[in-house]
């Protein structure tokens, strides 16, 4: 069965995907680094009788679950949304192999949620021992449902052993599988650090907030090495062609990946600086800056990792357009319009109509007109039988993008409808 596709205008369907994404992953890294700080925290809060400790525990509890209970969740509702009208192809694929983990985990979400608000609401009116249980109980759950998702996000990228027995587990423990929670892990307590500072910085300048702010660079030093030993082990895990892409010398993804390992490194240097050598210089400018370079090694990361599937969507499965490579020669021969019959539907009559339809099917999951990826640029001023050639010459494909599919007759409309829009200005026809 064949889905269509959501087309966004101008900044395509990957970005929209992409903003919410983005901000959900930081949410999420920070609802389960930030609760396992906060139970920590006030365990040895009651352990030292440190009532500065306990009311810190208290206030961050009450911002925590507000983020994740709220903008977390609309987010992640976001993403399902999204994912589901860009790429419902994928999103099929995914419910369908992982359908029992997606199921665990929204259990560990529901337990996740109702842990955080009972934890939030039973300060003082619970036993010390009973409110710290309701907390780890949090942790356990919030860290299960990343062990969950995990899973299922790394075999996007590397599929492992799936590709030949369609297995959920060989899917799910893939090889970039514990690389990828090492990472994560390590993203999770950065962002606890993060999280704490913002807090601190709120606090009267003494010694116990220096106390405090040292014990917080602690979680995120130790999370800024983690993430590096992950990231490291990632990259050994990943096929030689994705390595490529993002450590080559020609890589696509290879800027990227040293402005995130550069955030990382002056991520790791101001926390130090600031938590113990200069501690005076510790403020709220501090911490917010800290909060951004933390977003940018996750948004980096993130970027990476989506980017180093392409051509693919399921690396080795199915392409960014939804065409399997089973299907490919099928394809060839039959048309890529006998597989996306949608693509006529609200178009108008016009000469490279059919051309139209080829695009959309074909190029318009990554392409827009005039915006994101724009084609009437890379077109502009060509004529039809040299965009014709252009286009045969990309039917074995080239880095980052899927090979040209259809039938001959079809190219040569593609390549007419091209034309066509790279001889108008302004975007009119």
């Amino acid at each position: 069965m064949d889905y269509p596709l959501f087309l966004v205008p101008y900044i395509g369907g990957g970005w929209l995907i992409g903003a919410n994404a983005i901000l959900h992953v930081v949410i999420a890294h920070c609802a389960i680094g930030g609760g396992l700080l906060i139970v920590v925290t006030e365990a040895l809060a009651l352990r030292r009788n440190d009532q500065l400790w306990l009311d810190f525990a208290r206030r961050q509890s009450g911002v925590l679950v507000l983020l994740s209970s709220v903008l977390g969740a609309l987010t992640g509702v976001g993403i399902w949304f999204t994912i589901g009208l860009v790429h419902s192809a994928a999103t099929a694929l995914l419910i369908h192999n992982f359908v029992w983990g997606w199921a665990i985990e929204w259990v560990f979400f529901a337990v996740e949620m109702s842990a955080a608000l009972l934890y939030v609401a039973t300060w003082d009116r619970l036993s010390r021992r009973t409110h710290l249980a309701v907390g780890w109980l949090y942790v356990v759950a919030a860290y299960l449902s990343l062990v969950v998702i995990n899973g299922i996000l790394s075999f996007m990228l590397t599929p492992g052993r799936w590709l030949e027995t369609r297995g959920f587990w060989e899917g799910f423990f893939n090889p970039t599988y514990w690389p990828s929670l090492v990472l994560r892990t390590g993203i999770a307590c950065m962002l606890a650090g993060v999280f704490g500072w913002l807090g601190a910085s709120r606090l009267a300048a003494d010694s116990e907030r220096r106390r405090l702010v040292r014990y917080l660079s602690a979680w995120s030093v130790a999370g800024a090495v983690l993430f590096l030993a992950g990231t490291a082990m990632w990259l050994i895990a990943l096929p030689g062609d994705v390595q490529d892409m993002i450590v080559g010398a020609d890589g696509l993804l290879r800027n990227t990946a040293v402005a995130g390992l550069g955030a990382a490194a002056l991520f790791g240097t101001l926390v130090v600086i600031c938590g113990y050598l200069v501690p005076r210089a510790f403020g709220r400018v501090v911490a917010i800056c800290i909060l951004l370079l933390a977003t940018t090694v996750l948004g980096s990361y993130e970027r990476v990792r989506e980017g180093a599937r392409k051509p693919f969507v399921i690396h080795g499965y199915m392409y960014s357009n939804g065409v399997l490579v089973a299907e490919v020669e099928r394809l060839n021969r039959e048309g890529i319009l006998s597989k996306a019959r949608w693509a006529g539907a609200g178009l108008r009559s016009h000469p490279t109509a059919k051309g139209e339809q080829v695009f959309r099917a074909q190029c318009q999951s990554c392409h827009t007109l005039d915006g994101y990826l724009a084609i009437r640029r890379l077109v502009a001023g060509q004529d039809a039988e040299g965009i014709g050639a252009f286009l045969e010459a990309l039917r074995g494909g080239r880095p980052g993008m899927p090979p040209i599919v259809g039938s001959p007759q079809e190219v040569q409309e593609l390549a007419a409808y091209l034309a066509a829009v790279g001889s108008t200005i302004g975007g009119g026809r």
